[in-house]
């Protein structure tokens, strides 16, 4: 099963080496994480992982390699009579058909749900399997994990299934997006050259051929002649939507990604989850070191050029209502905040990863794209040179 994942990683690019293997192996031989999944991925990546930017694809080769391995202790794991509740638990979920996922009804509003969860929580002397009211898993009910309704609260659940969740009552984990990664090919690169400003500025330190043939042919001897390097002018803020239903974006928004930070000196990106509201952060991993929106208003010019990339996919609430973020509850709406954006920056434009045929049907899309006047791209080519001629004017 190692040798497997050792070799994965290679093959993923990840340069892990025989020596940090060995550790590996020496540590699971020394007991450091017996019985216990978990403990292994935080041994493994521990001893494999040297570069913080490789972690979201170590992630995707441990989850490929150990997948559908539960996490159990070492005393449930020798005692097989002791089986561990998340065994029990997670029973299979139950899957209706189009008709009976219609048949579903919503509580009635934003403020309705957040009341009855209030009162569910107070009733609910247990855990519940099944059912359409409890807050328990493979239900009907509002509340809980592995079921179905279409204005949720994600309770106890580790990945979304119907991307339909109004909250999400757990600790969700985010990775940066890898500005490494290798181009599928490079007419992305192609494509946001069209953005470009250069001018000549600083030191005279760049060889003028022209110039020097010229001046040679006129004195009769070499006489070599210099100018100021062509910079690129173009100063670009991004913000990418990151965790969530973006998981299935991540390859071609990192490629998008890596592109930008190739053909643009004064970039600055940032990150936040489904809706911009009162704060973002630069690192997934410190998220609680967050940057208020505000400061990025007063920090950075109207000169600016700004880049929103994202799926616009949640619920409608994290955008027209106060406290209708999934993850803490926002003092002003999302809509608030990018009408303040979009009000101080007048170049400003969404790349959207998800393909334009879908877009009618995603109410929060719509909106979305309501509040940016309709500047919202599909991330394709002929999407990215729509965007970068409308920033370009």
């Amino acid at each position: 099963m190692f040798i497997p994942f050792f070799l994965s990683l290679k093959q993923a690019k990840i340069p892990v080496t025989l020596r940090e293997f060995l550790a590996l192996l020496d540590g699971m031989q020394a007991g450091l994480a017996e019985f216990d999944v978990e403990g292994f991925y935080y041994l493994a990546r521990a001893t494999l992982v040297k570069d913080e930017r490789h972690i979201d694809r170590f992630d995707q080769v441990f989850s490929t390699c150990f997948k559908g391995v539960e996490a159990v202790s070492g005393a449930d794991a020798v005692n097989a009579e002791h089986l561990p509740e998340d065994w029990l638990r997670k029973l299979a979920e139950k899957h209706l058909t189009a008709e009976e996922k219609a048949l579903v009804e919503a509580l009635g509003g934003f403020d309705a749900l957040m009341d009855t969860l209030k009162k569910r929580l107070e009733e609910q002397e247990g855990r519940h399997q099944g059912g359409f009211k409890w807050i328990g898993t493979a239900g009907t009910s509002p509340f809980g994990a592995h079921g179905y309704n279409p204005e949720g609260v994600r309770i106890g659940q580790e990945t979304s299934r119907h991307r339909k969740a109004v909250k999400v009552w757990d600790k969700r984990d985010f990775r940066d997006f890898d500005d490494a990664r290798e181009m599928g090919t490079r007419n992305i690169k192609v494509a946001l050259k069209r953005l470009r400003r250069w001018v000549r500025d600083g030191a005279v330190d760049e060889l003028d051929l022209p110039g020097t043939i010229r001046s040679t042919a006129e004195h009769g001897y070499l006489d070599v002649k210099t100018r100021p390097e062509r910079r690129n002018a173009v100063k670009l803020l991004m913000f990418f939507d990151v965790g969530g239903s973006m998981d299935d974006h991540v390859r071609v928004v990192e490629e998008l990604f890596s592109a930008a930070r190739a053909e643009f000196r004064h970039l600055e990106h940032f990150y936040f989850h489904n809706c911009l509201y009162e704060s973002v952060w630069r690192d997934n991993r410190r998220r609680s070191e967050r940057l208020a929106v505000e400061t990025i208003l007063r920090s950075y010019g109207p000169d600016y050029k700004v880049i929103f990339v994202g799926d616009a996919t949640m619920s409608p609430y994290e955008i027209s209502h106060t406290g209708g973020s999934v993850e803490h509850w926002n003092k002003e709406p999302g809509s608030v905040w990018m009408r303040r954006l979009t009000d101080h920056f007048s170049h400003v434009a969404w790349i959207n990863p998800v393909p334009e045929a879908h877009w009618p049907h995603v109410q929060s899309l719509i909106m979305m794209r309501a509040l940016l006047e309709g500047r919202m791209f599909p991330l394709t080519l002929q999407g990215l040179e729509q965007a970068t001629r409308l920033l370009s004017r």
